[in-house]
């Protein structure tokens, strides 16, 4: 058997070492890479404790805090009308990861390490107040000012609701970073079907230490049609974040920056697997259908689930909501910022422990009870019509490149898109209202998950190339046959994974709004070495 990669084994979750770190020697100073690293910052020592020894399933799952709205609010700046007025507080806090570890110190949008949740509706706009009460210092290993940030305050954040059709001014751009006693008005017209979104920060050269802080959590959009199909709601409905964290040797969390090798991490992929703030906890569920809102937020890791019983699960909903029909799945990989919505029936597993596995890595566990239940509801055979859109109404198809620029020992010095750096003048202007392809063309050995804001797509195909040939020529020779999304790719996203070696199409309508947007790679170290780009969107 041919050995795997690094890059596979990072892509299926196989690489737990501790605080694994994939470095490269060299980068250039423009754009929104990342410089050397801040000799000032805080030394952290190489070593890290081996979670990997952590007792599993010890700590019960906390289940995401819930956020209420204070009162109604209009703004006329916004467009908003007598609507629900959220208050964000945005704090330091100290959070007991596993029973075993001290508290740890990191960041949250609520009180405690579990996801904060906000719960909309469809066409029934919010308005979000971020208010940054930070302290003055990041407690993680910052890079050096990039260029012309030198005196931006360390602790910046500023808010994304991923996968949101919102005007540019609420989308989290990163240049609209505040520091500590700022504050943030956002308004999110939900204009768009139900489905699972996800907070996270995105400020300017530090998002990617943000979220590994903490700044994460859920935001569920609801609507008639999801009303209508009788699918597991109240506590047999379960927002899950997943993601890989390291612990140094007093129980911290513990970010390498710089890694042992190297000038800049390639990846990050941590030793302990964390689900809703605890690492590999346990939930006691009913022998009953379950509703599992699941969301990739790791920095690097993707995750490949399965159950340990080996049962199969029903995939209803991706990154935008409902498909159009219930797709039957054993495993299923969710790359970075991907959502997938799934039931699992533990009726056939009655008195059992089940653990939610990504390959051979546990996740956490559920314990099924044996008590006589009642579940009145059931596996719909129809879910939400989706319309495949028809290549013939794009005007345009555009040739992006996903490009990776090694140094002599082939270790990565920069990654971009399109060939162009974060700061480099827009050269993607989209019309409102009208209809692209676009093929990305990965040159690099990395899976990518490419992320658009503003908008949602749908997966047309994707089709094996030469590279060397495009590199040569930058002509297109295909080696092979369009292959056709995955069955739960064929409803809509705005995540969609790029493997290497090929040509991935989307087909985008721009809708929603005219402004600034951008699109990036959601590897964060990736997005952080410039894999990042804005976009307009005129009328």
């Amino acid at each position: 058997m041919k050995p795997w990669t690094r890059r596979q084994l990072m892509q299926h979750g196989l690489l737990a070492a501790t605080a694994s770190t994939l470095p490269a020697r060299a980068m250039q100073m423009t754009g929104m890479h990342m410089p050397p690293p801040d000799s000032s910052a805080p030394a952290h020592h190489p070593r890290t404790m081996d979670a990997m020894k952590l007792a599993s399933f010890v700590d019960p799952l906390p289940l995401p805090q819930r956020i209420l709205p204070q009162g109604r609010r209009s703004s006329k700046i916004h467009g908003a009308v007598n609507a629900p007025y959220y208050r964000v507080n945005v704090r330091e806090i100290h959070w007991q990861m596993h029973r075993d570890l001290p508290p740890t110190r990191m960041w949250s949008y609520g009180t405690t390490g579990a996801p904060v949740l906000i719960e909309a509706h469809s066409k029934q706009g919010v308005l979000v107040d971020w208010q940054n009460h930070l302290p003055a210092e990041h407690f993680l290993p910052l890079d050096a000012p990039m260029p012309g940030m030198e005196h931006a305050p360390p602790t910046r954040i500023v808010t994304h609701l991923h996968g949101a059709r919102v005007p540019t001014d609420s989308d989290g751009y990163p240049d609209d970073w505040f520091g500590p006693g700022k504050n943030k008005l956002c308004y999110y017209p939900n204009h768009q079907d139900a489905t699972a979104l996800w907070l996270h920060d995105h400020a300017m050269g530090i998002n990617r230490m943000n979220i590994f802080a903490g700044l994460m959590g859920w935001y569920l959009l609801r609507d008639e049609v999801e009303d209508k199909l009788n699918l597991p709601k109240g506590k047999y409905e379960l927002p899950l974040l997943l993601y890989d964290r390291s612990f140094d040797m007093h129980g911290q969390l513990y970010y390498p920056n710089p890694p042992d090798e190297g000038s800049w991490s390639q990846e990050y992929l941590g030793d302990a697997m964390v689900v809703n703030g605890k690492v590999k906890p346990w939930h006691a569920v009913e022998p009953r259908r379950y509703r599992l809102r699941i969301a990739n937020t790791a920095n690097s890791r993707f995750f490949s689930l399965s159950l340990s019983n080996g049962q199969s699960f029903h995939v209803i909903g991706s990154d935008q909501g409902l498909l159009a029909a219930p797709i039957e799945l054993k495993r299923l990989v969710l790359a970075p910022a991907e959502r997938t919505d799934i039931l699992v029936d533990f009726s056939h597993a009655r008195g059992e422990n089940v653990v939610l596995m990504s390959d051979h890595l546990e996740l956490m566990q559920f314990r099924v009870s044996n008590d006589p239940v009642h579940d009145d509801t059931h596996i719909p055979a129809t879910l939400h019509p989706i319309t495949r859109i028809d290549e013939s109404t794009a005007i345009r198809t555009r040739l992006m490149t996903l490009n990776e620029f090694d140094a002599d020992d082939g270790s990565a010095m920069t990654m971009l898109l399109n060939r162009k750096h974060w700061a480099e003048p827009v050269t993607e202007i989209v019309k409102l209202n009208t209809t692209e392809i676009w093929s990305l063309i990965n040159l690099t050995d990395d899976v990518h998950p490419i992320h658009l804001h503003l908008v949602r797509f749908q997966i047309l195909d994707r089709q094996g190339f030469s590279d060397f040939d495009y590199l040569d020529n930058e002509q297109l020779h295909y080696t092979g046959d369009r292959i056709p999304p995955a069955p739960h790719e064929m409803g809509w996203k705005d995540i969609v994974q790029c493997p290497p070696g090929t040509v991935t199409r989307i087909i985008v309508p721009f809708q929603g709004y005219t402004g600034r947007y951008l699109w990036h790679c959601h590897i964060l170290e990736h997005e952080a070495n410039d894999m990042m780009r804005p976009y307009d969107v005129i009328a």
